[in-house]
């Protein structure tokens, strides 16, 4: 058994690319289940590393992918089967971009599902911005039954001065059994310790591995599409 606080994975951005033995890039152009307007691509347009950070930078491109036309395009990349963690820190420092019909997400789903589809295996956000309140993000557990039967709870951590486009902020999360924190630099701000899934008993859903993803949406249902004021490129940075 690890020790509290052994760094098992991590990824620093220093190189010339990515690695692909820690990350997997998605290309679709699926919504999210959230209807949302972008197609993500492995493109370096979309991608990148660049002076230490990865960048994930959407853009108002009217992207053609074999026959498939969306207003914009856009990145998506995951650690799932080359880091997948059952009770962990996980800990990740960004500086996140602003405006209407802009979503950035740094969040977890379960590697295995053994509890069936979403949301009866769960899923862990760690962060999500809704642009239009761009001093605001929101950390969410979804759990219960499978789609419409899912449920979700959690709160929103709103900053006192300034935006998470301003600055670079660390965001961690503490998950373990039956409990997950989530703090923000040094702060602890929220804890929850209740949730359900329709296929097994209390810690289930979040009682295996998980893996990380880190996305940058635009438009769907959740924020609303972009408007006149909504500034493109859109970048996203991992520090």
């Amino acid at each position: 058994m690890l020790k509290k606080n052994t760094l098992v994975w991590s990824d620093e951005f220093n190189g010339n690319s990515l690695d692909y033995s820690k990350w997997d890039v998605e290309e679709n152009a699926y919504g999210g289940g959230n209807n949302e307007q972008q197609i993500y691509r492995w493109d370096p347009k979309n991608l990148r590393i660049e002076d230490g950070n990865l960048v994930i930078e959407a853009h108002k491109d009217s992207p053609n992918v074999m026959g498939t036309i969306r207003p914009y395009s856009s990145a998506r990349i995951r650690t799932k089967h080359r880091g997948d963690w059952k009770y962990c820190q996980v800990k990740v420092s960004a500086k996140l971009p602003v405006g209407k019909g802009i979503l950035p997400a740094i969040w977890m789903l379960p590697t295995d599902e053994k509890y069936g589809g979403w949301a009866s295996s769960g899923e862990i956000d760690i962060i999500e911005l809704v642009g239009h309140e761009p001093s605001t993000y929101h950390g969410t557990l979804h759990f219960g039954g499978s789609w419409p039967r899912n449920k979700h709870q959690g709160d929103k951590y709103r900053l006192t001065k300034g935006t998470f486009a301003d600055n670079f902020h660390i965001f961690p999360i503490q998950w373990e059994e039956g409990k997950i924190t989530w703090s923000i630099d040094e702060e602890l701000w929220q804890t929850e310790q209740k949730w359900d899934t329709e296929k097994a008993t209390f810690p289930a859903p979040f009682d295996q591995r998980f893996h990380l993803l880190i996305n940058l949406a635009v438009g769907g249902r959740w924020p609303g599409s972009p408007n006149e004021q909504t500034h493109f490129p859109a970048k996203m940075l991992i520090d």
